[in-house]
């Protein structure tokens, strides 16, 4: 039953692409206690269909630069076999902490594109 719910949420966050892998990761780990590199492999697997389900929807919608996608998509192949590479090879304490380092520089970035929107929201309502 909690793998079903950890598939929905992750599901709903990838639909919106705004990283369905990383909470599918944090929710394996944290909750079913999945070692850090199985976790990142059935994330790999995860988005494929769901991915494939949102860029259905996207392409219909007509919101997607195909070209500026394939550009990325080569890149992207080219970066995700080193990534794997490096990653199966890593220990899985040293990968988890390259995890949690990566998730707290995403929260800094969060936080301050947050602060940069109030303040500037601040500082339109002040002039009025």
């Amino acid at each position: 039953m909690i793998e079903s719910l950890i598939g929905l949420v992750s599901g709903i966050v990838t639909g919106t692409g705004m990283g369905g892998g990383t909470i599918l990761i944090l929710l394996l780990t944290l909750i079913i206690g999945t070692n850090q590199h199985e976790a990142q492999a059935t994330n790999l697997i995860f988005f494929i269909p769901t991915s494939i389900s949102a860029i259905i929807i996207n392409l219909k919608q007509k919101i997607i630069d195909l070209k500026l996608s394939i550009i990325i998509i080569i890149s992207g192949i080219i970066g995700a076999t080193i990534g794997a590479i490096t990653s199966s090879n890593l220990n899985v304490k040293i990968l988890k902490k390259a995890f949690g380092v990566f998730l707290l520089l995403i929260s800094i970035y969060e936080t301050y594109q947050w602060y940069i929107t109030y303040i500037k929201r601040k500082k339109e309502h002040n002039k009025y």
